[in-house]
């Protein structure tokens, strides 16, 4: 399999884009939602750097495995923790006992959402820049 760690990272950033995007025009739960995959496709590029295979969605997951040959401090695993929280709720009704997710995730969340997977990205960034 080619090494497309360049791919990867750079839909990172431009999925991080758009989460900005989203967040200002009022799409909290898609922004937050966003900020999460950013988040996963900037793991997935450190994988894929490092000649491995990265397979889930969960962040948490991505960075503990990560942990096996980097130095992954517990503050970044503990912004991969916030953003999993949006991976299935932002998105689907039925995450919720009732009403829509729009209802449930804030502007608060999708600040904090990007400020958790810009960590993640600069991160990564470092770590392929090596």
């Amino acid at each position: 399999m080619p090494e497309r760690s360049a791919d990867w990272y750079r839909q990172a950033e431009r999925d991080l884009d758009s989460a900005r995007s989203q967040l200002g025009a009022g799409f909290f739960e898609w922004s937050s939602f966003i900020s999460q995959q950013a988040a996963e496709k900037a793991a997935k590029s450190v994988y894929q750097k490092l000649g491995g295979d990265a397979w889930g969605h969960s962040v948490t997951d991505l960075l503990k495995g990560l942990k096996k040959k980097l130095n992954i401090a517990d503050e970044l695993v503990e912004s991969a923790k916030a953003l999993d929280r949006f991976y299935i709720p932002a998105r689907y009704p039925n995450g919720w006992a009732n009403g829509t997710p729009s209802e449930y995730i804030t502007e608060k969340d999708a600040k904090d959402a990007i400020g958790n997977s810009e960590k993640i990205l600069r991160f990564c960034k470092d770590i392929l820049a090596r």
